[in-house]
């Protein structure tokens, strides 16, 4: 597979490997091993990069698709998963010109901004993420895939598959209580489910929604979604290059460790900083987001 040739796959890499509590796929020597799911279809893969640039996909055991159309679906996956379709050059040569942008881009240009093709999952781990730190919702995350999710075993280690809506639409909070998390967290992950599960909520309804806040708006009009949480899922899911998690404090912290100040910026100065960004929030956010996480 051709990659962009802006595209640095030690700086995704580097982002994909900052957890160790992460359990949707495994990287080792540069090589990550995950499971791809896309609808009946399961394939185990190895996907590395080559000294040219080229994205190298390797299906494990008999886990491999035998159709052609199955194989251009992974393919598909994994070119959103790492955004690979997007031309960044306007994003760099705006950020190459902004006092607060040019200093991240520089440290990690090459970065995409990842994402969580699966919609529920992209909600899933929005709400669990919600008002605590990026190493507890991990555990939580964990605790949640490895309870209700599936696995394939290859040579000794699991990889794991996250749960289906199907499967969780038919809980109740009382089925999640052993996961540490709060009692409205569980209600609201259910609540999503039971939507996904009768068709209300789906990820081609989202994607016919071309203004950001329409998109915003459907999605904050579910339980336990707020402007945070949509616009995350805005932004690793339904791909918009405008979203921006204006309340996230991650960004609020690497607007401060590189500003030097002592308070954390208003929501004027926020919005302010998101007109210079105009078009490019998400990877303007992602960058910011890596200074320090």
């Amino acid at each position: 597979m051709e990659l962009p040739v802006d595209f640095n796959i030690k700086a995704n890499l580097a982002y994909l490997e900052r957890n160790k509590k992460e359990c949707m796929f495994e990287v080792k020597n540069e090589i990550i091993t995950r499971v791809i799911v896309l609808r009946e279809m399961r394939a185990l893969v190895q996907i590395q990069v080559n000294e040219r640039n080229q994205m190298i996909v390797k299906f494990l055991g008999d886990l491999k698709p035998h159709k052609q159309t199955e194989l251009a679906e992974v393919v598909r996956y994994i070119r959103e998963w790492f955004d690979l379709d997007r031309d960044l050059a306007p994003f760099y040569a705006m950020a190459n010109t902004d006092p607060l942008l040019k200093e991240p881009v520089q440290e990690f240009y090459g970065l995409r901004v990842i994402g969580v093709p699966d919609l529920f999952e992209a909600l899933c781990w929005g709400v669990l993420g919600q008002q605590i730190n990026l190493a507890f919702a991990y555990t939580l995350k964990r605790q949640f895939v490895e309870k209700f999710g599936d696995s394939i075993e290859w040579n000794g280690r699991n990889y794991w598959i996250f749960p289906t809506y199907e499967q969780i639409a038919q809980l109740t909070p009382a089925d999640l209580a052993d996961i540490k998390m709060t009692l409205k967290k569980s209600e609201y992950i259910i609540g999503i489910a039971q939507l996904m599960a009768n068709g209300e909520l789906t990820k081609e309804k989202l994607s016919r929604i071309e203004n950001l806040k329409e998109a915003e708006k459907s999605l904050t009009n579910i339980r336990g979604i707020g402007p945070w949480t949509a616009n995350y899922v805005l932004m690793r899911c339904l791909r918009f290059t405008s979203a921006y998690p204006i309340d996230d404090v991650g960004l609020h912290n690497a607007i401060k460790h590189l500003t030097g100040s002592e308070k954390k910026p208003s929501k004027e100065e926020l919005l302010k900083l998101s007109l210079k960004w105009a078009n490019w929030q998400a990877y303007a956010t992602f960058y910011l987001w890596r200074v320090l996480y």
